[in-house]
């Protein structure tokens, strides 16, 4: 797809308790060819526009009008499997620990320049892509699965088997880790141990000896643990 393609192709809806800042970034969007569905100040209102017009790509201020906050409309937004990025300044601890609980495709830091804000959107949109684009398909106990990259945490091996690890389940698969890895995109799974293979979008946090990924730890050696941490 191309620049101009992929432009037409955004849909953004911006949620910011700061009318400024929101038609800053209205505008700014818009002279790129980037095309903004609306604007919302509070919960309620954003989630509702957010799913009648379709949006797929939020931008999201943690703080916003009313008693739910940016946090709260992440993680209903995740629910629904819509795309968002955070919009930030300075957050009090409290609130940065739940910021640690949503999965957001970037941070936006205010005050932002239109570059800035252009290049977090366009890689964004590369992840979204990515997401929608890329499938396996694997064999799992008899059945036939067709499994989105995306949705996959990280890979194990076992024997001449492994396990293909998701939120939802674990499958164990009668192929190496090695033949495997050679469907998956080789741009965001990555090794963290030579028996784990990791989706590095997936990322939480390193440890010593660990990455985290989502709510799990997996394994990190000290051979792989440079290329991991240079990916943060």
């Amino acid at each position: 797809m191309t620049q101009k393609n992929a432009s037409r192709a955004i849909r953004i809806y911006i949620v910011e308790d700061e009318p400024l800042i929101a038609e800053t970034a209205k505008m700014s969007l818009e002279s790129h060819g980037i095309r903004v569905l609306g604007i919302s100040e509070g919960y309620d209102e954003a989630l509702k526009n957010i799913q009648a017009r379709q949006a797929n790509i939020v931008l999201l201020d943690i703080n916003l009008e009313g008693e739910k906050d940016g946090v709260e409309l992440a993680k209903s937004l995740e629910k629904l499997s819509i795309p968002y990025l955070f919009l930030t300044s300075q957050t009090d601890p409290s609130t940065l620990a739940r910021v640690k609980e949503t999965n957001p495709l970037g941070f936006i830091v205010k005050p932002f320049t239109e570059s800035g804000l252009l290049s977090n959107i366009e890689l964004a949109w590369h992840k979204i892509s990515l997401e929608k684009e890329e499938y396996i398909i694997i064999r799992s106990e008899g059945e036939r699965v067709k499994l989105n990259q995306a949705s996959i945490l990280y890979l194990k091996a076992f024997d001449n088997y492994c396990y293909v690890v998701t939120s939802e389940k674990e499958y164990l698969i009668p192929h190496t880790l090695k033949s495997t890895s050679e469907s998956l995109n080789s741009e965001i799974f990555k090794k963290s141990h030579r028996s784990y293979l990791i989706n590095t979008i997936k990322i939480k946090g390193i440890k010593s000896d660990a990455v985290l990924i989502e709510d799990k730890e997996v394994p990190l050696s000290d051979t792989y643990k440079k290329k991991i941490e240079s990916l943060l």
